[in-house]
């Protein structure tokens, strides 16, 4: 017996599958010039079963930097009054201009010039997230995939070591979502064993300064 409810949602997926100009039928809302040694992240969309499809893809390269940039906010921010100041939550001064002969009105609010207070801490932060860009971290990502549904398709959340530097590599990264989908490989089968951490990152130094 059908689910009205999925029905309803598969239908309202159909309706926005013109919505999207289309190259070599992908919907690519990002440029890939000027051309890069290793690619970091992207955005992909296509159609699968009249449905738009949006592949939100990361390299584990990407996963593991994110790591390090958390963990180089734990170890410099430890005490909570620093968050509104390094997150830029000072107040601003407002704007005011007359109103008529008594009154006045904000149009607008004036950013406080940057603190030393924050500029030293902005400073430590870097050197503390620099130091662990060097040395590298104990910290491993393994290859996933997480698939959800709106009404306006399916979204893919997507971390497997490819690289996506041009259209050709995009189109072949898709053609690897399109499988998943339809459950023709897995990523165990693809990426059997795979993790990216320390030695991986260290690896790949030269290229990323490159």
């Amino acid at each position: 017996m059908k689910n009205p409810n999925q029905e309803l949602l598969y239908r309202r997926m159909r309706q926005h599958q013109s919505q999207w100009q289309l190259t070599n039928g992908l919907y690519l809302p990002h440029s890939y010039e000027p051309p890069r040694q290793l690619s970091w992240w992207d955005d992909i969309g296509f159609i699968l079963n009249r449905r738009r499809v949006m592949v939100w893809w990361i390299h584990p390269r990407m996963s593991y930097a994110d790591a390090i940039e958390e963990l180089a906010w734990e170890t410099t921010v430890t005490m909570p009054k620093e968050f509104p100041m390094l997150l830029g939550h000072e107040p601003s001064q407002k704007i005011w201009k007359k109103a008529g002969r008594s009154r006045k009105k904000v149009v607008g609010y004036q950013a406080q010039p940057q603190s030393e207070a924050r500029r030293e801490h902005y400073d430590k932060l870097f050197a503390t997230e620099n130091l662990l860009k060097a040395k590298g971290i104990d910290f491993e990502v393994r290859p996933s995939m997480s698939v959800k549904a709106y009404s306006w398709g399916r979204g893919v959340e997507l971390c497997v070591p490819v690289e996506v530097r041009n259209e050709q590599e995009a189109q072949n990264m898709i053609s690897l979502v399109r499988r998943l989908l339809k459950r023709e490989v897995s990523l165990a089968s693809q990426f059997s064993g795979y993790r990216y951490g320390q030695q991986e990152w260290l690896a790949e130094s030269d290229q990323r300064e490159g």
